[in-house]
C-alpha cells in the first residue's frame, strides 16, 4: 500500500510533512520545527506518531524535534554525516540506506548543496519525495554551505527520480519563485500555465505543493540548469532578484 503525504503548515512559510504508510497506518512526521500545530495535526490523526525524518540542521526544520519525541516517544532519523549537529538520531544514516515506515520504506538520497549534510526521503511506494531545502516547486535551496556543482549533482539524483514522484519541500515559496522563473524563462509555456494554477491555489489559501517531478522539469530553471556553472550563475541571480 503506498504513502501518502499532507502538507502541515508551521512557522511564517514552513511545511512539515506527515507521511502515512496505508497498509499499517504508520505515520511519520519530516521536519518537525513548531510543536503545537504538529501535536494538533497528529492527535486529530489518531495520536500516534512512528518515526521522524529530518532532512538538514536548520532551526526552522528542527526545533520542536524533542518536543515530539517527547510526546509520542517516537525515534527519530537522519543524516549520519550530520548527527553532530542534529537532534540525538536513533537512526544515523548514510545514502542509499532505508527506514522503515509500516510496510514501506524510505531510502536516504544525499542532497549536499543548500547544507553539507542535507538529505532527501524518497519512499518508492506512493513516489514520495520529503526533499526539504535542496528542490523547492520553481526554485531550489540557498547555497549556504555547498557548491554549485554539490548542488547542480543533487538536483539531477532527484530529477532523475520517476515523473510522478510528489516534490514535498519544506517551504511555501512558490510565487517568488514563480516570478523569478517567468523572468529568466518568460517563454515557457508549461511554467507559465504552472503559476496560473499556484496563482489559484494561493488564493484559495491552498498549498501550491506538492507537485511532480514531470512538472518541475518542465517549468523549474534550476532543474532546467544545463551545467553547473549556469546553475550557479541562476543561483547567483535568484540571491539578488
Amino acid at each position: 500500500m503506498p504513502v501518502h503525504a499532507t502538507p502541515v503548515p508551521i512557522l511564517k512559510d514552513n511545511y512539515a510533512w506527515l507521511l502515512r504508510d496505508s497498509g499499517a497506518g504508520a505515520l511519520a512526521l519530516v521536519d518537525p520545527a513548531e510543536a503545537d500545530p504538529l501535536i494538533a495535526a497528529i492527535e486529530a490523526r489518531g495520536g500516534r506518531l512512528d518515526l521522524i525524518l529530518l532532512t538538514h540542521h536548520h532551526a526552522d526544520h528542527v526545533a520542536a524535534t524533542e518536543a515530539l519525541r517527547a510526546r509520542f516517544g517516537c525515534p527519530v532519523a537522519g543524516a549520519g554525516a550530520d548527527a553532530h549537529r542534529l537532534p540525538r538520531l536513533d537512526y544515523a544514516l548514510d545514502e542509499g540506506e532505508e527506514v522503515a515506515l509500516g510496510a514501506a520504506r524510505g531510502r536516504v538520497i544525499a542532497t549536499p548543496g543548500h547544507t553539507r549534510g542535507h538529505i532527501a526521503w524518497f519512499f518508492a511506494d506512493g513516489a514520495v519525495l520529503a526533499c526539504g531545502d535542496t528542490l523547492f516547486s520553481l526554485g531550489c535551496g540557498r547555497l549556504f554551505e555547498g557548491t554549485a556543482a554539490e548542488m547542480f549533482a543533487s538536483l539531477a539524483k532527484l530529477a532523475a527520480l520517476p515523473g510522478e514522484t510528489l516534490v514535498c519541500c519544506g517551504h511555501e515559496y512558490t510565487l517568488a519563485n514563480a516570478r523569478f522563473a517567468r523572468a529568466v524563462d518568460p517563454d515557457n509555456a508549461a511554467l507559465l500555465a504552472r503559476i496560473g494554477e499556484v496563482e489559484r491555489l494561493r488564493a484559495a489559501g491552498l498549498p501550491s505543493v506538492p507537485t511532480t517531478l514531470a512538472v518541475e522539469r518542465a517549468t523549474n530553471p534550476f532543474l532546467r540548469a544545463a551545467d553547473a556553472q549556469a546553475l550557479g550563475e541562476l543561483r547567483a541571480r535568484k540571491d539578488n532578484f
